[in-house]
């Protein structure tokens, strides 16, 4: 059961009020950060994640239906964004490094920065030469860190849809820097 304060916080913060923001952040980042960190078991990515589950929150404040399951609506978003992270870390960045690894950081050596200028401008032209689906595809998930419930709904397609679309998207680009690399 939630208490009155909270209510009023909940309330003030969807109306715009910076300190009820600030304060429901304050009053609920321990809870968020234990439910974050018991899935990542790592305290690095627990924190990252934590602060993506409050500009979360702000960002769906005004689809809460019921200001009294604010908790239980805020651990969701919380459990959901950790499972994200989980999953996309080990499985959806499979066959990452040969596709993308040329938008990846480099070193500070001029010759890291001149491969790292070539590596990137082939990419964006393999990028130009995928069809748009694909194209649109690899870049809500890698560039613009979309999850794959969000890119869902901007594709209006279930979830083991758009996991399909990324392993496929991945492949035709791979695909495509290699004929590139060949014909080059």
């Amino acid at each position: 059961m939630i208490d009155l304060e909270t209510l009023v916080l909940v309330r003030k913060a969807r109306d715009g009020d910076h300190d009820a923001v600030n304060a429901l952040v304050t009053r609920y980042d321990g809870m968020v950060f234990a439910t974050v960190a018991r899935r990542l078991k790592n305290r690095t990515c627990a924190r990252e994640v934590t602060q993506d589950v409050f500009i979360q929150m702000l960002r769906k404040l005004a689809q809460l239906r019921d200001d009294a399951l604010f908790e239980p609506w805020l651990r969701k978003i919380a459990v959901r964004l950790a499972i994200n992270k989980a999953v996309r870390r080990p499985r959806e960045r499979l066959g990452e490094d040969e596709a993308l690894g040329a938008v990846k950081a480099a070193g500070t050596a001029p010759l890291d920065r001149i491969v790292q200028n070539e590596n990137a401008a082939q990419l964006r032209e393999c990028l130009g030469r995928l069809r748009e689906l694909d194209r649109n595809t690899l870049v809500a998930f890698y560039f613009e860190g979309r999850s794959l419930q969000e890119m869902s709904a901007q594709f209006e397609s279930p979830v083991g849809t758009i996991k399909r679309r990324l392993h496929t998207a991945r492949n035709r680009l791979r695909d495509t820097m290699t004929e590139l690399a060949l014909v080059g």
